[in-house]
């Protein structure tokens, strides 16, 4: 049996209409969900309202460096009421991961000064008592980068940091002085 073909083909009309609703869709699609994830744009808000910023390529993460990597251990002994601070120098966004750990209780506060500016201008960045830390730090600013530790306790306590960075050298502020430490760059 041949039945006649009432499959018609798609007027022009039809075409137009489905191409301005594939157009709408499409752009909303783009809206809420391509340029936040893909882009970190969200004009309408919904990248935010469904957590698809999070997803959205910041940037490259690679980071050239200017200088060489190094690689810093250092000890220092605080008899009962002692102090001493330690800082690195650092330039502007430099990377330095670090953990110092001690066998007592210290004070503690990880601060920094801005180059050329002097203590008044330092900036504090987390301050506690404890006997260790690890952690990760990007320099806010070109200057001195580091710790100040203070044994507030009745008994001797040892301390050892180890760092790692972009670092050019360390100063100890200790007993009323200060001294550079020359820290030599990772050879192979």
């Amino acid at each position: 049996m041949n039945r006649p073909n009432t499959h018609q083909p798609p007027s022009p009309r039809s075409i137009l209409i489905a191409v301005g609703i594939a157009f709408v869709l499409g752009s909303a699609v783009l809206a809420v969900a391509i340029l936040p994830a893909e882009f970190g744009l969200d004009p309408l808000g919904t990248g935010r309202m469904l957590g698809l910023n999070a997803l959205a390529a910041e940037a490259n993460p690679f980071e050239e460096q200017l200088i060489a990597h190094r690689t810093d251990s250092v000890e220092f002994e605080l008899g009962p009421f002692q102090s001493v601070e330690y800082k690195y120098t650092l330039d502007f966004d430099a990377p330095m991961i670090f953990s110092w750990q001690a066998d007592g209780e210290l004070y503690y506060d990880m601060h920094a000064e801005p180059a050329g500016l002097g203590a008044d201008y330092a900036e504090s960045f987390e301050q506690g008592n404890g006997e260790s830390r690890t952690g990760s730090f990007h320099a806010p600013f070109t200057g001195i980068h580091g710790w100040f530790w203070e044994n507030r306790g009745s008994r001797t306590v040892t301390l050892r940091l180890h760092a790692s960075g972009y670092f050019v050298d360390s100063t100890v502020f200790r007993d009323g002085g200060d001294y550079s430490r020359v820290i030599d760059p990772v050879t192979d």
